[in-house]
């Protein structure tokens, strides 16, 4: 799974995304690619409020570093903001997605050609082309 993305599902029963990115009491983390997914980590949080103290989204958002996404049932305006400084895309899904389901969504997309954010995320994670400094010096560029 070279070119596999990392996504996070905000789930209690690591079947169903069914939590608030604030409140989340955990996440299971995947690995997908256009063929298969894996359980990569099932993380736990214990009981947290949805009560706007934004401490407790900085321990969240380090467990998710790396991944492309995270999909959740609702997630606030600082969370999101958050989130996109670390590259990681936030996707609101509706009550009763199946994480399942979504998986496959997703891989029918990387299949079809990404949506923008998919294809950001795509090419962050690709190892740079090898050969573009010599493409730069045979279009004249100098140090």
């Amino acid at each position: 799974m070279d070119t596999a993305l990392k996504i996070a599902f905000a789930t209690t029963d690591m079947e169903n995304v069914n939590q608030h990115f604030g409140s989340a009491k955990s996440f299971a983390v995947y690995v997908v690619d256009m063929e298969a997914s894996q359980l990569l980590e099932a993380a736990q949080f214990g009981e947290l409020a949805q009560d706007g103290n934004e401490d407790k989204l900085s321990v969240k958002i380090q467990l998710l570093e790396g991944c492309a996404a995270v999909y959740c049932q609702a997630i606030g305006g600082s969370a999101i903001n958050q989130l996109l400084s670390y590259g990681i895309q936030p996707v609101k899904v509706h009550e009763g997605s199946k994480i399942k389901d979504l998986i496959v969504d997703l891989q029918n997309e990387l299949k079809a050609g990404p949506s923008s954010w998919l294809a950001k995320a795509i090419n962050k994670h690709k190892s740079p082309d090898p050969n573009r400094f010599d493409a730069m010096e045979n279009e004249g560029w100098d140090e």
